[in-house]
């Protein structure tokens, strides 16, 4: 346990210029306090007390505002820089030599049971005030840039940065975040909408500069209307032409429907008596001459 604790304050001198002795790290170091602590808690937690290391968890987030379970694993050598606001889940695991700042929440994702933290590989730096949720893996030296959300794995040796968090730097090469051949750098939408908008405003300002030098608030404002009125036009055209379809389809539809009728009354019995023939209207009575020589006379 000492000599955990020797090199947990080797690692803050190491890693902080304002740590200037060992005292003063174990004194003023709440992150060095809180990890100290921890492992007490998590030696009663293997050992099944688990009532008082949740317990004394919660007395050590009074004192040192860093709120760790009792459950979760850290490796050695571990700097929690300042420690107020950090959150470690139960099943998170936590490597060797890592450095978590201020307010970094270790979490889940939902109310989902078994592992459900995240995997902190050995040497990786998360930066102010990120969350890396889930049951996802950082790799090992790799940083998380401060206030990004990380939800996917992330490879070793990579700089994160963004919401959602995306890679941007890979064993010391920028990466272009669209490029087509990695399926893990994908375009950001956001990004794109930003540099959608500020190519937009950078066209407007170049057309209003292009605009003659006298030209007046009055002018625009003439202009300006000009063009509502032609847009209020051409809607109400697109508008007229999809009723003038709407009305032609409708009269093509009505159209087939009476020539269907008229198809069958053609053979259909007349109620006074009469038959659908080629001569229409003639009573039955009066068509017996007709199947002779045909020169009847009605």
């Amino acid at each position: 346990m000492f000599s955990r604790l020797r090199e947990d304050i080797a690692a803050v001198q190491e890693r902080d210029p304002a740590a200037t002795s060992a005292a003063s790290v174990l004194i003023n170091y709440p992150g060095v306090q809180a990890i100290c602590a921890h492992r007490f808690e998590h030696f009663l937690w293997n050992c099944g007390r688990r009532g008082i290391a949740r317990f004394l968890s919660q007395c050590t987030r009074f004192f040192t505002g860093v709120e760790i379970h009792p459950a979760a694993r850290f490796g050695r050598r571990v700097f929690i820089d300042h420690g107020m606001g950090v959150i470690v889940g139960e099943t998170a695991v936590v490597g060797n030599d890592v450095t978590l700042f201020q307010g970094v929440t270790l979490g889940g994702t939902g109310k989902e049971q078994g592992k459900r933290h995240p995997n902190i590989e050995d040497g990786a730096i998360i930066g102010v005030g990120a969350a890396v949720l889930g049951n996802i893996t950082v790799g090992a030296r790799t940083k998380v840039g401060g206030g990004a959300v990380v939800v996917d794995n992330v490879p070793a040796d990579c700089t994160v940065v963004g919401v959602p968090g995306h890679v941007v730097v890979q064993n010391g090469i920028r990466i272009c975040p669209a490029d087509p051949f990695r399926r893990e750098l994908l375009p950001d939408p956001v990004e794109e909408q930003l540099l959608a908008l500020t190519a937009r405003v950078t066209e407007l300002e170049t057309h209003s500069l292009a605009l003659p030098p006298g030209t007046s608030n009055a002018e625009l404002a003439r202009l300006s209307a000009r063009l509502d009125t032609l847009e209020a036009e051409l809607d109400a055209l697109v508008a007229a032409q999809h009723i003038a379809q709407g009305a032609s389809e409708k009269h093509r539809s009505q159209a087939g429907k009476n020539k269907g009728k008229m198809k069958k009354d053609k053979h259909k019995p007349k109620k006074n008596g009469s038959v659908a023939c080629g001569h229409r209207g003639i009573p039955a009575s009066q068509q017996t001459n007709l199947n002779g020589d045909g020169d009847a006379r009605l």
